[in-house]
C-alpha cells in the first residue's frame, strides 16, 4: 500500500512486478526504462522494504533526479546488499551522488556499474569514497573509459582500501602507465582475492609491472590479463612473478599472441615453483606441440588438479626451430678445433697447387673430413663460392665468404647486445616507476575520513544546456499527511527513520544520529592516526512497519552491525 500511493502522490502508475515481487528477495526491474517520478516512488517504498537484497535497475535510463532518489533511499535502507546501475549513463553526476552516499549506508557490499561512460576523473570519487570503506567487497567498473589517469586513482584506492575482494576494470582503456600504478596498489594490498583487467591495453610493460608486484602479493587468488597485447617477451617477466608467488590459483591469458613458447614458460614455472597454487592457466587461443604436452604430462602426474586450456596440438618453437648453420662457419668451427688454418684444409684439396678445385673434390673432401655439414648445406656453400657456375671453387672466393661470414656474425652479435640492452632499460624503466607510483602512494595511517553527516547536492547532469540545478524535491519531504488520509494503516516517514551511523570520537563528541542525505550539516575531515583501529559494536533497529489490515503488527529490525571507531588527537594536534 505504500507504493500504491506514492505512485498516486507522484503522479504515476505502479509498476505491477514489483507489486508481485516486493517481498522477494531478488527484485528485478532491468530495462524498465523509468522516469524520476517512477523512481521516486520506488524509492519510497523501498525505504522500508526489508526483503529485498538485490536490487537490479540495468538499462533503465536512470538520470539525475531519479539517481539522487535512489540514493537517498540507500541511506536509510539498511537491507539491500547488491546494487547494480549497469548501462545507465550515469556520467559524473551519478558517480558523484553515489560516492557521497556510501558514508551513510550499512548494507551494501556489491556495487555494479559496468557499461556507464566513466572517465577519469569520475575514479577520484571512487577512490575518496572506497579508500577508507569497509563493506564494499565487490566492485564492477567495466566497460567505462577509465585511462592511464584514472587507473593512477583506481590504483590508490586498491592500495587503501581494506575491503574489496573482487574488482572487475574489463574493457577499458588502461596501458602501461595506468597498469604500473594498479600494480603499485596491488602490491600492498592485503584484501582483493579476484581482480578482472582483461581487454586493455597493457603490453609487455604493463606485464613487467604485474610480474614484480606477484613477487609480492600474497592475497590474489585470480587474474584475468586476457587479450592484453602481452606475447612471449611480457609472458616470461610475468612468470618471474609466479616463479615466487604461492597463491594464485587462476590465471586468464587468453587471445594474447602468446606462442608454444609462452606456453611452454608457464608450464616451467609450475616445475620449478613447488609452492605454485596455480590450478588453472587459460590459454584458449595458443597451439602447442608435442614437447608441451610431454611437460603438461608430468606435470599433472604431480598435482593432478592442474588444467590448462589450449586451442590444440599443432604449434611450433617460433625461432627455435631445428635451423641449418651457415656452412662456412661449420667449416670454421671444425678448423680451430683442430687448429688449423683455412689454407692448409685448401691445400690438402689442391693437388695441382693452383689454387682452385674442382666442385667434385670439394665435395670429397667435406665428406672425408667428416665435417657436419648435410647435403642443402653443402649445396648452399658451393653456390656462394662458383656463383658463375664454372664447375671450380677458387680459393679467394672461399676466404672472402669467410670474411663475410665472421662480419655477419659480429653484426648479429651486436643487433643481439643492444636488443638485450634495451629490454633491460626498459624493464629497469617500468620498476623505477613502479617504485615511484609505490612512494606516491598515500599510506593508510594518513586517509582522509568523513564523519557521517553528508550532505548530498542536486547533481547537474552533464549534457544538460541549462545551468539551473536540478529542484529535485527529496524523499523525506514525502508528506505523512499523504499517508494520515487512510485510516486503516501508518508508515513512518524518512524524516522520523532515526538511523545510528559510525562516528569519530573527537574530543569525546557524541554520536552522529539521523543523518539524512538531504540535511545541511558541514562534513568534517581529520586524519587517521592508527592502522588497527578499535572495534565497537552497535545495534540498529529500523522503525516496525504496522499496518491496521494486519491482525497482528509486523517488527523487524536491523541485524547488529559492527563499525570502527576512528580515535583521533585533540585538536591542535599534528
Amino acid at each position: 500500500m505504500v507504493y500504491r500511493l506514492a505512485c498516486m502522490d507522484v503522479g504515476v502508475s505502479p509498476i505491477s512486478y514489483y507489486i508481485r515481487h516486493r517481498s522477494d528477495n531478488h527484485l528485478n526491474l532491468n530495462y524498465r526504462c523509468m522516469s524520476p517520478k517512477a523512481l521516486k516512488a520506488l524509492s519510497i517504498a523501498l525505504v522500508t522494504n526489508t526483503a529485498v537484497t538485490i536490487l537490479d535497475l540495468e538499462h533503465d535510463g536512470i538520470e539525475a533526479e531519479g539517481a539522487q532518489y535512489l540514493m537517498e533511499m540507500l541511506a536509510e535502507n539498511c537491507f539491500i546488499q547488491t546494487l547494480n546501475l549497469s548501462n545507465n549513463e550515469l556520467r559524473t553526476w551519478g558517480v558523484e551522488v553515489l560516492c557521497r552516499m556510501l558514508p551513510l549506508n550499512i548494507s551494501l557490499k556489491c556495487i555494479k556499474l559496468s557499461g556507464n561512460k566513466l572517465t577519469n576523473n569520475d575514479a577520484a570519487f571512487f577512490a575518496d569514497a572506497l579508500s577508507a570503506n569497509l563493506r564494499i567487497s565487490e566492485l564492477d567498473l567495466s566497460y567505462n573509459e577509465f585511462g592511464d589517469k584514472g587507473a593512477e586513482f583506481l590504483g590508490q584506492m586498491i592500495a587503501t582500501n581494506e575491503s574489496l575482494e573482487t574488482l572487475n576494470l574489463s574493457w577499458n582503456q588502461i596501458q602501461t602507465q595506468g597498469a604500473v600504478a594498479l600494480s603499485a596498489g596491488l602490491r600492498v594490498n592485503i584484501t582483493l582475492k579476484v581482480l578482472d583487467l582483461s581487454y586493455n591495453g597493457f603490453g609487455n610493460e604493463g606485464a613487467i609491472a604485474i610480474g614484480e608486484t606477484l613477487k609480492s602479493n600474497n592475497t590474489l587468488l585470480e587474474l584475468n590479463l586476457s587479450t592484453n597485447h602481452i606475447n612471449n617477451e611480457g609472458v616470461s617477466m610475468l612468470c618471474k612473478g609466479l616463479e615466487i608467488n604461492d597463491n594464485v590459483k587462476i590465471l586468464y591469458l587468453s587471445n594474447n599472441p602468446i606462442t608454444v613458447e609462452g606456453a611452454l614458460n608457464l608450464l616451467e614455472v609450475m616445475k620449478k615453483n613447488e609452492k605454485s597454487n596455480l590450478e588453472k592457466i587459460s590459454i584458449k587461443n595458443v597451439l602447442v606441440n608435442e614437447s608441451f604436452m610431454e611437460l603438461l604430462k608430468s606435470i599433472t602426474q604431480i598435482r593432478p588438479q592442474f588444467q590448462i586450456e589450449i586451442k590444440g596440438v599443432g604449434g611450433f618453437l617460433a625461432g627455435k626451430q631445428p635451423r641449418r648453420h651457415d656452412p662456412m662457419k661449420v667449416i670454421q668451427d671444425y678448423l680451430d678445433k683442430r687448429k688449423l688454418r683455412l689454407s692448409d684444409f685448401f691445400r690438402n684439396m689442391d693437388k695441382a697447387g693452383n689454387m682452385s678445385v674442382p666442385v667434385s673434390d670439394f665435395r670429397k673432401a667435406l665428406q672425408q673430413h667428416n665435417i657436419p655439414l648435410d647435403l642443402v648445406q653443402v649445396e648452399d656453400l658451393i653456390n656462394k663460392l662458383d656463383k658463375e657456375n664454372t664447375g671450380a671453387i677458387d680459393y679467394r672466393n672461399l676466404v672472402d665468404t669467410r670474411k663475410r661470414m665472421i662480419q655477419e656474425q659480429r653484426e648479429q652479435f651486436r643487433k643481439e647486445e643492444t636488443r638485450q640492452r634495451k629490454e633491460q632499460q626498459k624493464t629497469q624503466r617500468v620498476l623505477n616507476t613502479l617504485n615511484s607510483a609505490m612512494k606516491a602512494i598515500t599510506p593508510r595511517s594518513s586517509i582522509v575520513i568523513s564523519p557521517s553527516q553528508v550532505k548530498l547536492p542536486d547533481i547537474q547532469p552533464l549534457e544538460a544546456s541549462s545551468s539551473r540545478r536540478l529542484s529535485a524535491t527529496l524523499l523525506s519531504s514525502w508528506h505523512h499527511a499523504v499517508m494520515s488520509n487512510s485510516s486503516r494503516y501508518s508508515v513512518p516517514t524518512l524524516s522520523r527513520i532515526q538511523v545510528h551511523r559510525p562516528f569519530s570520537n573527537f574530543n569525546n563528541a557524541p554520536s552522529v544520529s539521523g543523518a539524512m542525505l538531504g540535511s545541511s550539516s558541514q562534513a568534517h575531515s581529520i586524519s587517521q592516526p592508527e592502522l588497527v583501529p578499535k572495534l565497537h559494536v552497535r545495534s540498529l533497529s529500523c522503525p516496525s512497519v504496522t499496518s491496521k489490515l494486519e491482525a497482528h503488527p509486523v517488527t523487524k529490525s536491523r541485524p547488529a552491525t559492527s563499525f570502527r571507531t576512528v580515535q583521533v588527537p585533540p585538536s591542535g594536534h599534528k
